[in-house]
């Protein structure tokens, strides 16, 4: 908003915004420089906590996979519990039956809680296993965690120490590219950023020099470098979309 105010109050011509933009190119490669001492630090900085997101995730995964277990393991022992009760009242009844068919009627609930148990007792080892495995597990991913700490915190504390150090230049430079925008419309910014993001070394604008596009070096036809010298419009490298302007140095001479 801030820039579009700007360009509305003063009438800027368009060789001036062309140069504006010239201007801008120049402090923006300035700041990419600059960037360029960080190296893959913010990326590595980047991967690094993403990672340490991933691992947590999974911690709290097994966890809760544990909870799950130990959850299992109360209820199968309650079951065993109350089936080791129900058969001590089987055995209690058996001794006042009337006849066979009562006996081996309760003697088959006894092998039934008997099995019950034997099932249980199956399922509370499958139980202990598994959360001795998850265990083992968790205790890795903790380890992994504490190592991709340490690693973080040194990649986190030398980029804070760049960041740190470059900071008066970068924010005297963005102070310098506000300046440029201001003299810019809102269109032509959005381009010039667009070719920024899609060409090497984020040089959308280049001069013309020994009759070549400085970005791709193509040679650019006499005609077409007489209409980049006037800066009446916008000129366009036609082999790698980057815009063109006269060397300020060659105009001079």
């Amino acid at each position: 908003m801030a820039t579009q105010k700007k360009t509305a109050e003063v009438d800027y011509s368009m060789q001036e915004r062309i140069m504006a933009l010239y201007d801008l190119q120049k402090i923006d490669s300035k700041i990419d420089e600059i960037n360029k001492v960080k190296g893959e630090l913010p990326l590595e900085v980047q991967d690094l906590e993403d990672e340490m997101a991933g691992l947590k995730t999974r911690i709290d995964h097994i966890n809760a996979e544990i909870e799950e277990l130990n959850t299992l393991t109360k209820q199968r022992k309650r079951e065993v519990d109350q089936a080791k009760i129900m058969i001590g009242n089987y055995k209690e009844q058996q001794n006042n039956v009337r006849n066979n068919r009562e006996f081996d009627a309760i003697t088959k609930e006894i092998e039934y809680q008997e099995l019950e148990i034997e099932l249980a007792e199956k399922r509370l080892k499958e139980y202990a296993a598994g959360i001795k495995s998850k265990k083992v597990q968790l205790e890795d991913a903790e380890s992994h965690v504490a190592e991709r700490n340490i690693d973080l915190s040194a990649k986190k504390s030398e980029l804070e120490g760049i960041e740190a150090e470059t900071a008066p230049r970068v924010a005297e430079f963005e102070a310098q590219a506000a300046i440029a925008k201001s003299k810019i419309d809102e269109r032509l910014l959005v381009a010039y950023n667009r070719i920024r993001r899609n060409v090497r070394n984020g040089l959308a604008v280049v001069t013309v020099r020994r009759d070549a596009c400085g970005g791709c070096f193509n040679r650019i036809p006499p005609q077409r470098q007489a209409d980049i010298r006037m800066g009446k419009k916008i000129i366009i490298c036609e082999y790698c979309g980057r815009i063109l302007v006269a060397d300020p140095e060659e105009t001079q001479e």
